[in-house]
């Protein structure tokens, strides 16, 4: 099984972020866009997972979220990584970005104690809206993102964070959530 560790956003902020790709796509760049209802923060990816795995996993997060405490973020601003032509367009965290980044480094040491190797990038908080495909338009596209370069989407109350499962398919990726860990239930 594919796995990830996220922060899921409420749907209020999840249909802010389809109206703003809604906006983006106007660029008629080669993106491949994020399902509105699949924007997250990921947290940690586990990758191809053994379902055995899932016993040492759990405990590992469940002691994440004993030992943190809830906190809100402001989701706020669009942007993307690589330069002239971008390879990921994404939206930022504003407020929250510290405890969220203290989240991050929680799973990530507590997943390190369960055999999953340590990511070599530093965490950075944001939410990935798509992935450039090709450079075909990436001029328009990065005149429209920064038209929403400041742009806020809402505040949302981070009070556990999910362990989910990726399925690939034709249509795109499906998401579903294995386990919620309530932040702060020490």
């Amino acid at each position: 099984m594919r796995l990830f560790v996220a922060v899921n956003l409420p749907s209020e902020i999840r249909e802010r972020l389809a109206a703003v790709q809604d906006r983006l796509r106007r660029a008629q760049a080669d993106v491949s866009w994020v399902r509105a209802e699949n924007v997250h923060v990921t947290l940690k990816f586990l990758g191809e997972t053994e379902a055995k795995r899932l016993e040492r996993i759990r405990p590992a997060l469940a002691e994440v979220g004993r030992t943190g405490a809830p906190f809100s973020i402001e989701v706020s601003g669009v942007g993307s990584f690589g330069g002239a032509v971008p390879r990921v367009v994404w939206v930022g965290v504003g407020e929250g970005a510290e405890p969220l980044t203290r989240l991050a480094g929680q799973v990530e040491d507590g997943l390190g104690r369960v055999g999953f190797p340590k990511e070599r990038r530093g965490f950075t908080a944001h939410l990935s809206l798509g992935r450039v495909r090709s450079p075909r338009n990436a001029e328009a596209l990065l005149a429209a993102l920064e038209e929403a370069k400041a742009e806020p989407f809402g505040v949302a109350e981070v009070a556990q964070f999910d362990l989910m499962q990726s399925e690939l398919h034709p249509s795109g990726s499906v998401y579903t959530v294995l386990e919620q860990f309530p932040l702060g239930t020490a």
